[in-house]
């Protein structure tokens, strides 16, 4: 099975997965002030409560990034831990692949959203194709609020980590044409995590610990928005 991890949002999320993609269990926790400190104990929790050992663990799947600056930390951290410490690979996942992943079978291309600060938002752009794969057609970014409508002036889905402050507002930022997902998907899920992570693992694409670094996409407290190098 594949420990997934999610700690690039203010509500962080854990998930078992058998190698089939089915889930096995999985835990949203709240996004109150110190709660990753809860997390070791919740992992811990997860497993022994599924009926297993951490032994049984094939992989460790983490969102590698954009996303809070210190929960990423937390999450690679731990995801690097786990995997010296059980023998097994670690993959990292782009946040925002993930989040768009939530929304399968999307005629219109899928914009994600995370919250950054200083009025910006991380994004990107994807498709499903016909073969029902998830494509990449914008790279990993930060911009401005007041950037979106250039950014995507074609019918566009959206979905983000903050339903109550972004989505009230996407069809005032970006106009009729935003198609606003359902608010029951406004959280990155840690099962998504884990199963793009599984087709990695299937295919033997591994990261190396020691070069799995979280993805910020921007420094801290930075406003310009340079052209960052594409993320899986």
């Amino acid at each position: 099975m594949i420990l997934a991890l999610n700690t690039a949002t203010r509500q962080c999320s854990i998930a078992l997965l058998r190698m089939d993609r089915t889930v096995i269990a999985e835990n949203l926790m709240s996004e109150g002030k110190g709660h990753f400190g809860s997390l070791m104990p919740a992992v811990d929790m997860l497993i022994t409560g599924s009926g297993f050992k951490p032994k049984d663990i094939q992989c460790v799947a983490v969102a590698a990034g954009p996303g809070s600056f210190t929960g990423l930390r937390v999450g690679l951290s731990l995801a690097k831990g786990f995997c010296q410490a059980l023998r097994v690979p670690v993959i990292g996942i782009s946040s925002l692949r993930a989040l768009a992943f939530q929304l399968p079978f999307s005629p219109l291309p899928i914009a994600p959203l995370l919250s950054s600060r200083k009025g910006e938002v991380f994004t990107a752009l994807f498709l499903w194709n016909r073969e029902n794969e998830l494509q990449r057609k914008e790279k990993d970014n930060c911009f401005k609020l007041d950037a979106l409508p250039s950014l995507f002036p074609e019918p566009t889905v959206f979905i983000g980590n903050d339903f109550s402050n972004q989505g009230n507002l996407l069809k005032e930022w970006v106009g009729s044409h935003a198609k606003i997902a359902p608010p029951q998907c406004w959280q990155l899920s840690a099962s998504s995590v884990g199963t793009l992570a599984l087709a990695r693992f299937d295919a033997g694409d591994f990261d190396d610990p020691g070069a799995l670094i979280p993805r910020y996409y921007r420094p801290p407290d930075i406003r310009s928005k340079p052209d960052f190098p594409n993320s899986r």
